[in-house]
């Protein structure tokens, strides 16, 4: 009858090998493209393409777009936002549109934008009657 709770999305990345750190004091103009794992704590204007996870610390700032498989947000994001699986900390600051499968976000986290969720399991209404839906949205923002 209960579902056990997943590991947070935090927790998976913070275990995950992490290949790509750019610290406080780094600042990047231009945009950056990985196909591992990355944790950002300083600022970047530009896009920014992960395919595996994101971690973007506290005092971390993206004035970009950001694509990746699965994102964990403590700091700031100025721009769209296209993960799987997002999670936004108490601290984190998102002013952009997200597309994204799951998301969750912490009480006191600050979100401005247009929220497009879809995924396989998501149920439409049509003439009344419920239906699942087998549809997925592959584009990209």
């Amino acid at each position: 009858m209960f579902k056990k709770n997943k590991k947070p999305l935090a927790t998976l990345l913070n275990q995950a090998e992490i290949v790509t750190i750019i610290g406080e004091d780094i600042e990047v103009i231009g945009n950056i493209k990985s196909n591992s794992y990355a944790r950002i704590e300083g600022k970047i204007i530009g896009n920014v393409s992960i395919e595996k996870g994101i971690v973007l610390g506290e005092k971390g700032f993206i004035k970009g777009n950001i694509e990746s498989e699965m994102a964990v947000i403590f700091g700031t994001v100025n721009g769209n936002i296209k993960v799987k699986q997002l999670e936004i900390k108490r601290t984190g600051c998102i002013n952009g549109d997200l597309k994204v499968d799951e998301l969750s976000m912490e009480m006191g986290a600050n979100y401005n934008g247009k929220l497009d969720m879809k995924n396989i399991n998501s149920k439409v209404i049509e003439n009344g009657s419920i239906t699942e839906s087998k549809q997925i949205d592959k584009t990209f923002l």
